[in-house]
């Protein structure tokens, strides 16, 4: 099965994304999300979806430049959750599917 990488890119989206990673991950895919810029906020928000992805093991990425531009340090978030930029995200796309949200 090809892996499925999500790019948050709105906050609001949040709960929508976490819900497919999380089906990806539940058919035994690889799942991954990367919180873009602003979207950074929306993993430190507290959402009970967050844990249970995590549990799951979908990977999730907090864009370095957005927790800069957010005023968050990663040790905010949980501590399963990397920093990551753009190009280290595509650079290890490998085959999977690329979905905005």
């Amino acid at each position: 099965m090809r892996g499925l990488t999500i790019i948050l890119v709105e906050p609001e989206r949040l709960e929508a994304a976490l819900t497919l990673a999380m089906a990806q991950a539940a058919l035994g895919g690889r799942a991954r999300l990367f919180a873009q810029g602003a979207a950074v906020t929306a993993l430190g928000t507290g959402h009970a979806l967050v844990p249970e992805a995590l549990g799951l093991g979908v990977e999730m990425l907090a864009c370095q430049t957005g927790l800069a531009e957010a005023g968050l340090s990663l040790a905010a978030l949980d501590p399963r959750i990397a920093a990551a930029g753009p190009v280290s995200v595509l650079q290890s796309l490998g085959e999977d599917r690329l979905l905005l949200a």
